[in-house]
C-alpha cells in the first residue's frame, strides 16, 4: 500500500474508533482470534512469520548473529520446557518477573508494577489464554499502547533458550510463562530483543497504560512527595525508582548495603507507621532481579520491625528472599536519584470516585526541509515547526502550590525510534516551548504564525531540557488563556515523527493551528489591444510560421533567457514543466500557446522572477526550503505543513535548495491543480466527487 493510502486508511479506522482502549490496532494485520481458530481446526501449532524464532529477531549487534552471546541459542515452546507449562499460576504477581540476559531491568521494573493493577493488568495480558487442552494453539496476544493508539501483537510461543532455560525474562515458578511472553511481544513490536536493551522505566509504564509519566528528581524532592506517592498508588499509577551511576564501572555495580546502581527498580506501597513514639514514614520497593535486598534499616531482619505494633508489623513484614524490601522515606531520597510516576489515562480508571486528568492529543511529524525547524537557537526555521494551541478556561480546584493557575502535563513523545535502531538511528534530541497567544491572535485557529511572531515574544514555559529519550515530559502551572505549544528537535532538518500529549486537571480545548488551504492567485486580464509592439514582433520571430509556441519552443526560449543570467541557478526548464505552463494558460485547447497566452505567461514568469530574488537573501542563485514556503505564500498561495512537506520532497535538491526552474514548476503545477478543482467543485462546496475515469485523467496531468 502506498503511503498516502495507508494515511487515508489509518484516519477511517481512527473515525471508527480503532486503535482506542476499547477496541485495538491489529499489529500487522493479524487476527488473534481468526490466527488461533485456524490452528484449533487443522491441529498445528501457530508459526509467526512476521518474527521467525531465526537469530534476526534476537538482535542486530550485541545480540546479532555474529556474537558469541547468542551461541547455542535455540528457540523452544514451553511444551518443550515443561511437562506442565502454566500461562499463569496463582494470578500475576511481581515476583513472576527476573531479568535474564538483557538489559531490559527498565521494562521488568514496569511489568512488576503493573501487576498490582488488575484492570490494567488485564488489558495488557488478555484473559482467556491457556496451555491446557483444546485451547492450546501455540499462539498468544498482547496489547500495548503506542503513540496514541493501542494495538494487539500477536505471537507464536517459540522462546530464545540456552541449556534448556530461558535466555531472557521469566518466572521464579519455572512453569508460568506469561512474563517470558509478553516481553516476546514487546520485542517483535520495538523490531527484535536488543531494541529493549537500555531505557527509562516510564517509557514501559506508558505502553503498558497509555498514561503519562513525571520524573522527579529525588535531590530536590518535593515538599509533599510522600503525599504524592501515596495519592498516586490510591489511583493506580505505576512507579519506579533508580540510582544514577557516575562511571561506566558503576552500571549495576551492588552498594555495600545491596542496592544496585544503574538499575530499575519499582515502587510498589508506601506506608506510616508508629516507631517509638514518632511517625515513620515507610517506601516499599522490588529489583526485577527477585533477589538482591537492601540490608539497611527497615530490611527484612532489620531490628526496626521490633518497635512497632503487631498489628503494623502483621500488615507490612515479610521475610524472603524475593527482590522485595522496605525502607525508611529518609533512606529512600539518600539512597535513589530519581523517581517515576506515571498517571493513567481516563479510560484506564473504571472506578467514578477516583479523580481523573483530561486528555487531548496530537500526532505529528518533523520532516526535513519543512516542518523541522529546530530550537529557539535557530530563528529562521524555528517557526515552521508544527504549532499547537491550548487554552484553559478553568482554574484548579484545589491547586498543589497554593496559587491560582490551570495546572497541566506535557508530554512529547518520539514515535518508533527504537525500531530504527537497526538501521543505526536512534533517539532524537527533542523538547518543546510554550508561548502566551496574544489578545490579537486569540481564538484564531486558521493562523501558522510566523517568524516575526517568535522574534518578538519570549516564551511563557518550556521543557526542562532538550535530551535523547524517547519522551520528554514536564508539569506546569500557568493563568487561565490561549498557549502556544511548539514540539522540536534540538537541530533543525531531523525527521521523526512524534505524539504531543497534553494532561490537564480541569477540560482544555486542544488543537493544532494550520494555514487554511487556498489560492489567492489573482487572474492577469489581457486582450490583444494590451499586447506592445515590440512583445508582438518578438513574439513573431519565436512562434514561426504556425503562429503558435508549443512546450519544446517554450522549453528552448526559456531556457536561453535564464542562462544569460548570473543571479538565478537553474538546471533548465524540463519538458514536463514547459507542458505543465502550456496546459494552464491553453484556452482552446490546441496544446500551445497564442500571443495573448504567451504574454500571460510571460508576465507570470516575470512576477516570479521578482519573488525568487526577493527571497534569496543570501544572493546565492536559490532560495531554501523555508524561503520557498514564504515565497509561495508571496505568490498568492496558502498551503498546510503536510503540502509544504509535499513541495519539498518534490521541487527540492537533496541540499533543500530550489533552484529557479523547480520553483516555477511548482507555482505553475499549483495554480493548474487549485483551477482544475475550482471548476469541477460547482456548487462551491468544497468537495468533489469523481469517478475513475475523471480521478485518472486528472492525476495524470
Amino acid at each position: 500500500m502506498s503511503g498516502i493510502a495507508a494515511t487515508l486508511q489509518h484516519r477511517r479506522e481512527k473515525d471508527r474508533g480503532i486503535g482506542t482502549y476499547s477496541q485495538a490496532v491489529k499489529y500487522l494485520n493479524q487476527d488473534y482470534e481468526a490466527l488461533r481458530q485456524r490452528c484449533l481446526e487443522t491441529s498445528r501449532l501457530f508459526q509467526d512469520d512476521t518474527f521467525p524464532a531465526l537469530p534476526a529477531s534476537l538482535g542486530f549487534n550485541e545480540l546479532g548473529p555474529a556474537s558469541y552471546k547468542v551461541r547455542g541459542v535455540s528457540w523452544q515452546r514451553p511444551t518443550e520446557l515443561t511437562s506442565e507449562p502454566e500461562f499463569i499460576v496463582s494470578g500475576a504477581t511481581r515476583t513472576d518477573i527476573c531479568q535474564g540476559a538483557l538489559g531490559d531491568c527498565w521494562l521488568l521494573a514496569a511489568i512488576a508494577s503493573l501487576t498490582l493493577n488488575e484492570e490494567v493488568l488485564a488489558r495488557v495480558v488478555p484473559h482467556g489464554q491457556s496451555f491446557g487442552d483444546g485451547e492450546y494453539a501455540g499462539i498468544f496476544h498482547f496489547q500495548f499502547w503506542q503513540f496514541g493508539e493501542w494495538v494487539d501483537v500477536v505471537i507464536d510461543d517459540r522462546l530464545p533458550v540456552r541449556d534448556g532455560e530461558l535466555l531472557f525474562v521469566h518466572s521464579a515458578e519455572g512453569r508460568e510463562f506469561w512474563s517470558a511472553l509478553l516481553e516476546k511481544a514487546y520485542a517483535k513490536l520495538n523490531g527484535c530483543y536488543e531494541a529493549l536493551s537500555g531505557g527509562s522505566t516510564t517509557e514501559g509504564f506508558e505502553d503498558f497504560t497509555g498514561g503519562i509519566a513525571e520524573v522527579h528528581e529525588l535531590s530536590q524532592p518535593d515538599p509533599h512527595l510522600f503525599h504524592i506517592i501515596q495519592k498516586a498508588l490510591s489511583r493506580g499509577s505505576l512507579m519506579g525508582c533508580s540510582i544514577d551511576i557516575t562511571s561506566s564501572a558503576d552500571s549495576e555495580a551492588i552498594t555495600s548495603q545491596k542496592l544496585v546502581k544503574g538499575h530499575a527498580y519499582s515502587v510498589t506501597s508506601a506506608a506510616e507507621v508508629d516507631y517509638r513514639g514518632d511517625s515513620e514514614k515507610l517506601i516499599r520497593i522490588r529489583n526485577p532481579w527477585g533477589q538482591v535486598e537492601w540490608t539497611g534499616a527497615w530490611s527484612d531482619d532489620s531490628m526496626q520491625w521490633r518497635y512497632i505494633s503487631d498489628e503494623d508489623r502483621e500488615r507490612l513484614s515479610h521475610r524472603s528472599e524475593d527482590g522485595e524490601f522496605w525502607m525508611s522515606f529518609s533512606d529512600f531520597l539518600r539512597h535513589y536519584s530519581r523517581l517515576e510516576i506515571c498517571n493513567l489515562t481516563p479510560d484506564a480508571l473504571s472506578d467514578d470516585g477516583v479523580s481523573k486528568w483530561s486528555l487531548s492529543k496530537f500526532e505529528g511529524s518533523w520532516r526535513r526541509g519543512s516542518t523541522a525547524g529546530g530550537c529557539r537557537n535557530y530563528p529562521n526555521t524555528f517557526w515552521t515547526n508544527p504549532q499547537f494551541v491550548i487554552r484553559l478556561d478553568e482554574e484548579d480546584d484545589d491547586p498543589d502550590d497554593g496559587e491560582a493557575g490551570c495546572s497541566f502535563v506535557v508530554g512529547l513523545i518520539q514515535k518508533n525510534r527504537r525500531r530504527m535502531r537497526k538501521m543505526g538511528e536512534d533517539m532524537n534530541t527533542v523538547g518543546f516551548a510554550i508561548y502566551e497567544v496574544p489578545d490579537e491572535f486569540s481564538g484564531q485557529r486558521n493562523v501558522h504564525l510566523n517568524k516575526n511572531f517568535f522574534l518578538r515574544h519570549a516564551s511563557a514555559a518550556r521543557s526542562e531540557t532538550f535530551i535523547n529519550l524517547r519522551e520528554v515530559c514536564s508539569r506546569f502551572c500557568l493563568p487561565p488563556g490561549e498557549y502556544l505549544i511548539l514540539p522540536s528537535t534540538f537541530e533543525p532538518n531531523k525527521n521523526g515523527d512524534f505524539c504531543v500529549r497534553v494532561f490537564s486537571e480541569k477540560q482544555a480545548d486542544f488543537q493544532e493551528l494550520e494555514d487554511p488551504v487556498e489560492s489567492r492567485v489573482e487572474k492577469i486580464e489581457i486582450d490583444e489591444d494590451d499586447v506592445g509592439d515590440r512583445f508582438r514582433g518578438l513574439f513573431g520571430q519565436l512562434a514561426g510560421q504556425d503562429c503558435e509556441i508549443s512546450a519544446f519552443e517554450l522549453q528552448k526560449i526559456l531556457n536561453k533567457v535564464v542562462t544569460k543570467r548570473s543571479d538565478i541557478q537553474t538546471n533548465g526548464f524540463s519538458t514536463a514543466t514547459c507542458r505543465n505552463m502550456v496546459n494552464l494558460l491553453d484556452k482552446d485547447g490546441s496544446g500551445k500557446l497564442g500571443l495573448v497566452e504567451f504574454k500571460v505567461l510571460w508576465t507570470k514568469i516575470e512576477s516570479y522572477l521578482k519573488i525568487y530574488r526577493a527571497r534569496d537573501v543570501d544572493n546565492s542563485g536559490t532560495m531554501s526550503s523555508t524561503e520557498m514556503r514564504m515565497a509561495v505564500e508571496e505568490a498568492g498561495f496558502s498551503l498546510n505543513s503536510p503540502l509544504h512537506q509535499v513541495l519539498v520532497a518534490r521541487y527540492s535538491e537533496p541540499d533543500l535548495t530550489i533552484d529557479f526552474d523547480n520553483f516555477v514548476g511548482c507555482l505553475v503545477r499549483l495554480e493548474t491543480m487549485f483551477d482544475m478543482f475550482n471548476t469541477m467543485d460547482k456548487d462551491g462546496s468544497g468537495t468533489v466527487e469523481l469517478n475513475v475515469m475523471e480521478w485518472l485523467n486528472v492525476s495524470l496531468l
